[in-house]
């Protein structure tokens, strides 16, 4: 029964590896192509997948690295730009978004607008009539 369960955990470790390299993005990866991702964990399950797992938690950790080339100081990696949890670029809610805020205010003000026109429109009448 042990023996079932350890082959499950290490087919289950493969499987979720081969799915998160496979939707992995090239400066995730280390430095090293998909396929050859793949290759390992496939040839060395266990050992692969463990290893796939460790330099995608440290790439995340890192944060992105520059390609190296020309101006771009080489192979060393950029230091992350601040410490911290990280946050998402935008807003999460509608009621967080400033954009959505300032339309909800024009959207209340072109009511009440049009409420006073109508009220003004009510009272000429009322005057006149």
């Amino acid at each position: 029964m042990r023996q079932v369960f350890l082959i499950l955990v290490i087919v289950g470790l493969m499987v979720y590896a081969l799915v998160d390299v496979w939707g992995s993005e090239e400066d995730e990866r280390g430095g090293l192509p998909r396929w050859l991702w793949v290759l390992l964990i496939v040839l060395l399950p266990l050992l692969g997948a463990i290893s796939w797992i460790v330099v995608r938690i440290s790439g995340r950790r890192s944060g992105p690295r520059p390609s190296s080339g020309p101006g771009t100081g080489g192979s060393r990696p950029a230091p992350p730009s601040r410490p911290g949890p990280r946050r998402p670029a935008g807003p999460v809610a509608p009621d967080d978004d400033p954009e959505f805020l300032w339309a909800l205010e024009q959207e209340k003000r072109k009511r009440e607008r049009e409420a006073r026109g109508r009220q003004d429109a009510k009272d000429d009448d009322a005057e006149n009539g």
